[in-house]
């Protein structure tokens, strides 16, 4: 007999013991998140480019390179092609480089189809892609530290524009984290640079992402950065385009911002499980986003004080856009086996090895259904009276505006005051004949 089956066959005897295990209700909520509008990206992009000191820096037959990183970030495309009409008002010719270390499978075919995911390919933007793994290593700071460059954003453009998010990191805590510096640094630094950063350790980006960040500023010529915020849909709140010699100040202060901006959970004491129907990398670098679900791959981040604290966690599958690549399923206790038939281990591997954290590919408890996952995940916390589990469940960490939490989740919100809309009465966790959530 086949491993799968066996396996499979295993779940449906030899585990039986826990199949009569009591659910409880649940309902479905809607929590109020921030709404901050950037209203057209149109507009934005060309309010910025009017600052002094910005797109005059454009001038007549420059080439300019601006960046597509490799996170699923609200209307990319059209910030990119919003961003490359600006260019071109100001006689310039834009074109567009991947900045996003080794994702995509570390290839150049690979970081262009992963952009094209997100809508960016030549004839959304307005302005060819040019993609390369190449770089030029720019030097190296005090202590032997290397600094590596895109080669053809090196050797091509006159001028490199970085766009990107600012954010909460998932890995790791400093002045700025996810945003143009990390892009800067790192994901203009391709393979090389991504995998001697991540070799270094992740307590030490927090430190190294400024130094490495400044170091290229400083020799290559990047006029400006646009910085893009999400409100708490993650939808784009905010553009911003900041002058070179004011990106790290100014993005530690738009990280506040983002912080403040961020959805979360709704803030009970504990959760016995959590429920996160899909990963992915557009979702998050990890998959799903610890500083949404408080759990990490890496064991430099502290949770042990955030709200809801939670004994269990189950992934029920992958989004389209993550291409079959599962980094961050370590995080998770539980899974399904379509999930893991889902995984394409070519840009799993490539990403976790990269990133020395082969534990985010580790594959969990897997089984066949959604019934047998949640009461597996049951079974297996601390303390969890018969019939009260304690449940949420979300659709991903960049979804957070309607959720499904289980009665006694429920009652505690309603009781301390926390702002919920209740969208419907507690009922009973259906499911359907395959034993597979019916809502």
């Amino acid at each position: 007999m086949a491993i799968r089956e066996r396996r499979t066959k295993g779940i449906g005897s030899g585990l039986d013991v826990f199949s009569d295990i009591a659910l409880p209700g649940w309902a479905r909520i809607r929590q109020e998140l921030d709404r901050t509008d950037v209203g057209s990206i149109d507009d934005a992009i060309a309010r910025e480019f009017a600052k002094p000191g910005i797109g005059d820096q454009i001038t007549p037959g420059k080439k300019v390179a601006l960046t597509a990183g490799s996170r699923g970030i609200d209307r990319i495309a059209e910030v990119l092609r919003a961003c490359v009409t600006e260019v071109r008002n100001r006689g310039g010719e834009p074109f567009i480089v991947p900045a996003m270390g080794s994702h995509g499978g570390a290839t150049a075919d690979g970081q262009v189809a992963l952009i094209a995911h997100y809508g960016v390919t030549e004839k959304a933007v307005g302005a060819p892609i040019r993609a390369s793994m190449e770089t030029v290593r720019l030097g190296e700071l005090e202590g032997g530290v290397p600094v590596w460059f895109d080669r053809i954003a090196h050797d091509t453009a006159d001028l490199v524009i970085p766009v990107g998010r600012v954010k909460p990191h998932t890995d790791f805590r400093g002045p700025v984290e996810s945003g143009l510096m990390k892009m800067i640094a790192i994901g203009l630094g391709k393979q090389h640079g991504a995998s001697w950063f991540h070799s270094q350790g992740m307590h030490t980006f927090g430190d190294l992402i400024p130094k490495v960040a400044r170091f290229t500023l400083s020799r290559m010529p990047i006029p400006f950065g646009v910085a893009l915020v999400e409100n708490g849909y993650s939808k784009l709140a905010q553009i911003e385009a900041i002058p070179a010699d004011a990106i790290f100040e100014r993005e530690s202060e738009l990280l506040a911002v983002a912080r403040g901006m961020m959805a979360g959970l709704p803030a009970v004491d504990q959760v016995d499980v959590l429920i996160v129907d899909e990963i992915g990398k557009d979702i998050s670098g990890d998959g799903a986003d610890p500083n949404v679900i408080h759990r990490a791959v890496v064991d430099t981040m502290d949770f042990s004080t955030a709200r809801p604290q939670i004994q269990r966690y189950i992934v029920r599958g992958l989004t389209e856009n993550t291409d079959g690549n599962a980094t961050g399923i370590g995080m998770f206790d539980f899974t399904l086996e379509r999930l893991v038939e889902q995984m394409d281990p070519v840009p799993t591997y490539m990403n976790t090895i990269t990133a020395k954290g082969p534990q985010g590919a580790r594959v969990p408890i897997t089984v066949a259904t959604d019934r047998q996952a949640l009461t597996l995940a049951i079974a297996s916390a601390l303390k969890v009276p018969e019939g009260n589990a304690r449940i949420m469940r979300i659709r991903s960490t960049k979804e957070l505006e309607t959720l499904f939490v289980s009665a006694p989740v429920l009652a505690e919100l309603q009781e301390s005051g926390v702002p919920v809309e209740v969208l419907e009465d507690v009922h009973p966790i259906a499911f359907d004949t395959d034993d597979m959530f019916a809502e």
